[in-house]
């Protein structure tokens, strides 16, 4: 692949993998799927998009970021007090958020702006690298490190560790007078702020915000997640963040060769969902490879 070629596939890389560390909170840390993300995502696009165009490229980022947050509480209210499950709570969400982004985004299906101040533009032809603005990957550098190591300095203070406890052992926590419905609205803001942020991200990265952007993103943060896990381990919560950003580069990577080998852009999903259940079934497989090894190798 051409160098510039890389380097842009580890920009969207890095926003996808600030997306995914979102994820990362209610997958993960909750142990509770998470269906809002798909909505919540193109939440930040919409609120990015209109903001920049207005000439607010970070109002629109951190307003985008509320908005997810926002969504994500109703998501935690729907499960914890009105009973309702968790997956069935993030579709509800999900399908209101349709409306509420076509809103947002005054009833059009795209919004382009291309020429217009976003948060990129300050750090753009500052840093050239074989002739390739090397600005904006810096500037997502920054943003995804600062959230890695915000995350994991929260998820170590006493709320954080009540957070991550809910998510293990919810009976216990409830026992030693931790509120676990706050707990769980508290996890589902900060999983769908996160993501909204990165959608606001990639809305400025590219200069147009698209209704149906959102499409598949739960599937690509946790294709993100799983590869990190199997491939760099998750020993620490440093190490299992750190994971999550990797495996979303490489994933982003992957994809991009794919495209070059031929892949056609319909086959995308497919694709996406291919690799989900390679990097899950791995390690059940692996034993079995391993057996069958052994067996051809005494005979």
């Amino acid at each position: 692949m051409a160098f510039s070629t890389v380097i842009g596939s580890v920009e969207l890389g890095l926003i996808f993998a600030i997306m995914s560390l979102g994820l990362f909170i209610a997958f993960r840390v909750l142990d509770l799927p998470d269906l809002t993300v798909d909505g919540s995502f193109v939440t930040g696009v919409a609120c990015a998009s209109v903001l920049t165009e207005a000439g607010h490229p970070l109002a629109g980022i951190l307003a985008g970021a509320l908005a997810g947050a926002l969504a994500g509480c109703f998501t935690g209210f729907l499960h914890t007090k009105l009973k309702i499950h968790a997956i069935l709570a993030g579709i509800l969400t999900m399908t209101a958020l349709y409306s509420v982004n076509l809103w947002i985004m005054q009833e059009k299906p795209s919004i382009f702006f291309y020429g217009v101040t976003t948060v990129f533009t300050p750090v753009q032809g500052r840093l050239f690298a074989n002739g390739y603005d090397m600005g904006p990957l810096c500037l997502l550098l920054v943003i995804a490190a600062v959230l890695m190591a915000a995350m994991d300095y929260f998820l170590r203070t006493q709320l954080g560790l009540s957070l991550r406890a809910t998510g293990d052992n919810e009976a216990m926590v409830r026992s030693s007078s931790i509120n676990t419905d706050a707990m769980k609205i508290l996890g589902f803001a900060l999983c769908n702020g996160i993501v909204a942020l990165a959608g606001g991200l990639y809305a400025e990265y590219s200069q147009t915000g698209t209704f149906t952007v959102g499409t598949g993103m739960l599937v690509l943060g946790l294709a993100s997640i799983i590869i990190g896990e199997a491939l760099f381990g998750k020993r620490t919560m440093r190490r299992h963040l750190l994971s999550v950003i990797l495996g979303a580069v490489l994933y982003r990577i992957l994809i991009t060769y794919a495209f070059q080998l031929g892949l056609p852009a319909s086959d995308l999903k497919l694709f996406s969902a291919a690799i989900v259940i390679i990097a899950i079934s791995a390690p059940m497989v692996k034993p079995y490879l391993e057996k069958r090894r052994k067996r051809h190798a005494a005979d």
